[in-house]
């Protein structure tokens, strides 16, 4: 049998450049880089070349960050709330304290308004002065605790066995005046949650 021309045909040796050129056109086109290349070329310096600069960025991110979470907190938003404030039945006591009036919302103008009275030499206007914030003090304390007992009972009713001890957060924040609050007040005056 004589052999076939075709078959005898050996393909031809690529050159060099021609093996660049097809690597470059389709494949990576270069040589995989040893492990102590790549982890040189991660590398960065500890110190900056110009520190205040760097000091500058770094307080520059931190105070972007800091407002980020301000207005966050202010707004309720959960991920930047502190972990006493977070939660669906904190967020129903925020709500529910927010649409009512508290009678300890005013204690602290009214303290001031002692304190004013104070400065007055009278002896009989500093005792009634006095009087009058241990009665409305005493007041405030009847207002927290029958409010205490209601959202104890309304989280029952909306979230079964599961309640979490929530008197002393809704006291506090019943006693701070509405503006002071944060979160910020989500509700109107009235507005209730449902």
């Amino acid at each position: 049998m004589a052999n076939n021309p075709t078959n005898s045909e050996q393909p031809s040796a690529e050159t060099l450049e021609e093996t660049q050129a097809r690597l470059k056109s389709g494949g990576k086109g270069a040589p995989t880089p040893t492990r102590a290349q790549q982890e040189a070329a991660r590398k960065r310096p500890l110190v900056p070349d110009d520190r205040k600069e760097a000091k500058k960025a770094a307080r520059a991110k931190e105070a972007e960050a800091r407002d980020r979470a301000r207005v966050g907190m202010a707004a309720g938003d959960e991920r930047y709330l502190p972990l006493r404030d977070r939660g669906p039945q904190k967020k129903f006591v925020r709500d529910y304290v927010d649409a009512r009036f508290s009678i300890g919302e005013i204690l602290i103008p009214v303290m001031f308004a002692v304190i004013i009275l104070t400065f007055i030499p009278s002896a009989q206007v500093q005792a009634i002065g006095i009087i009058a914030l241990w009665s409305f003090f005493l007041v405030s304390v009847i207002d927290v605790i029958i409010l205490g007992a209601v959202l104890t009972r309304k989280l029952r009713q909306r979230y079964g066995d599961k309640v979490e001890r929530v008197r002393w957060y809704a006291a506090m924040r019943a006693l701070q005046l509405r503006m002071l609050r944060l979160p910020k007040p989500q509700v109107k005056r009235g507005q209730y949650p449902s």
